[in-house]
């Protein structure tokens, strides 16, 4: 298991906002709960004050569910760069389910995505990363390393 530790957060984050400095994000929108703190992170590097949030639910504990539900209260009719950010992509169908929504309901928009880790064999890999995910990851805002 990897102990993911505030320093190497702060600079991954430095990273993220390199990678994605030249996009421009007009908005960072996070997936809860995994993405809020690397998104207000990235948010203040990149100097974006618009934060929005979008909630999906595809495990009961570890145990993937057959179907993912989405939670989407944003409005960005208004928005032509979306910036989407995770602190994991591990199967991919998150982000995948995500991107499809926006593109869908946003078609004005350009949308990228970030993540902290991916996992090489994901359907879907974020524009932005910074790791590749071979172990378990015990992120320390999850609580159990507080």
């Amino acid at each position: 298991m990897l102990f993911y530790d505030h320093t190497t957060l702060q600079t991954d984050i430095t990273d993220l906002a390199q990678q994605s400095a030249s996009f421009a994000p007009e908005v960072i929108i996070a997936i809860a709960r995994g993405g809020l703190i690397p998104a207000a992170l990235l948010a203040y590097a990149l100097d974006v004050r618009r934060i929005e949030c979008v909630s999906v639910e595809g495990y009961d504990d570890t145990l993937m569910r057959d179907t993912l539900t989405l939670r989407d209260p944003t409005d960005l009719h208004d928005i032509t760069r979306i910036l989407i950010i995770d602190d994991i992509v591990d199967s991919g169908r998150t982000l995948q389910k995500i991107v499809a929504h926006f593109a869908l309901r946003y078609p004005q928009a350009t949308i990228k995505t970030a993540a902290l880790f991916y996992k090489p064999t994901a359907l879907m890999l974020p524009d932005f990363t910074c790791n590749e995910a071979t172990e378990w990851i015990d992120f320390f805002w999850e609580g159990r390393s507080l």
